[in-house]
């Protein structure tokens, strides 16, 4: 079969893979549509994927057309989307339900192959099944989807709160979305990308623009959500949290990424800085809100490319250009 296959640091290729094979406890997943994410590229870069090469892709969704001996909750021809974490149940923080602090974590498309690929491989436990309603080439929202959802757990916003998000890419749209949903007064977006804020201007937000200094609340925000990784975003975000409000982690960093914080400033006014990794029992939760239409798929995937062009697609992503670029084999 093909399949995108990062081989090296740096250098992803479409080449043919075998098919498949699934375990007695697996499905077998023609895939639909898979999208493209930052954590692809550090995988590009070598940072996250224990070993190359791999078949990339972790955010994706399609029809079974494979069911191992031990499978009886879903049959050949269900439309389903694909929950990527692969946990090991037994340490320390599998135990205490912090699956996610896994520590022999592991995910399809990131440690073992993915779906950027036409077929890919997942434990039944890992799969969704669609309503009937859903486009399965748009399904591929849901993994993110789900990200976004852990954040909020993360956060436990208070009802009236004003938010202050950085970045309008799809991470900072979908936690837009959310913000809208739990009772925000107000949400605000500010980003330097000119169409990537409008189409955040589209969605709706109560204030815009390419800096907080251009919104009117000098008094800070309750809830400010970094979702660019950017040090300078983040490095200023810090200062924009009013009094016993909440810094919440969300964009993907680079290693060596470094800020300054106030620690008296944390002390004295109660500030919390917290973080949120990947997928917490978000999964399912985060497609039953698709299956109800929180997102829309027209206007969250900007970029639907054939899977012989993957390497363009991470380019393209790399570059900043469109918002969910995803990759239909």
């Amino acid at each position: 079969m093909k399949a995108a296959i990062i081989e090296s640091v740096g250098k992803a290729v479409v080449g043919e893979v075998p098919d498949p094979t699934p375990g007695p406890r697996d499905v077998v997943v023609e895939v639909a549509a898979c999208g493209i994410c930052g954590t692809d590229l550090h995988i590009l870069r070598g940072e996250f994927a224990p070993t190359l090469p791999v078949v990339p892709g972790h955010e994706f969704a399609g029809q079974v057309v494979g069911v191992g001996t031990a499978v009886t909750e879903l049959s050949i021809g269900d439309q389903v989307a694909v929950d990527p974490s692969l946990y090991c149940y037994e340490c320390r923080y599998c135990r205490d339900g912090h699956n996610n602090m896994c520590e022999r974590w592991a995910a399809i498309g990131v440690t073992t192959a993915g779906g950027a690929a036409q077929y890919a491989v997942a434990p039944v436990a890992n799969c969704v099944r669609l309503p009937e309603h859903i486009r399965t080439q748009d399904a591929a929202l849901i993994e993110p989807l789900s990200c976004a959802v852990r954040g909020y757990d993360v956060l436990r916003t208070r009802l009236g709160a004003h938010v202050l998000i950085y970045g309008s890419g799809t991470m900072g749209l979908m936690m837009l979305e959310l913000a809208k949903r739990t009772g925000a007064a107000s949400v605000d977006v500010v980003d330097l990308n000119a169409e990537r804020l409008a189409t955040a201007r589209r969605l709706g937000v109560s204030g815009s623009g390419a800096s907080p200094d251009e919104l009117d609340r000098p008094q800070g925000w309750d809830v400010v959500i970094d979702a660019t990784g950017s040090a300078a975003a983040i490095q200023d975000g810090l200062d924009r949290v009013a009094k016993a409000g909440t810094f919440l982690q969300f964009g993907v960093a680079d290693y060596a990424t470094r800020v300054t914080i106030d620690p008296y400033r944390i002390y004295n006014q109660e500030i919390t800085i917290t973080g949120s990794m990947a997928v917490l029992h978000s999964y399912e939760r985060a497609a039953e809100l698709f299956a109800a239409g929180v997102l829309d798929p027209d206007v969250f995937i900007s970029d639907r490319l054939p899977l012989a062009q993957y390497p363009e697609a991470l380019d393209r992503f790399a570059a900043g250009e469109g918002r969910k670029i995803v990759v239909v084999p």
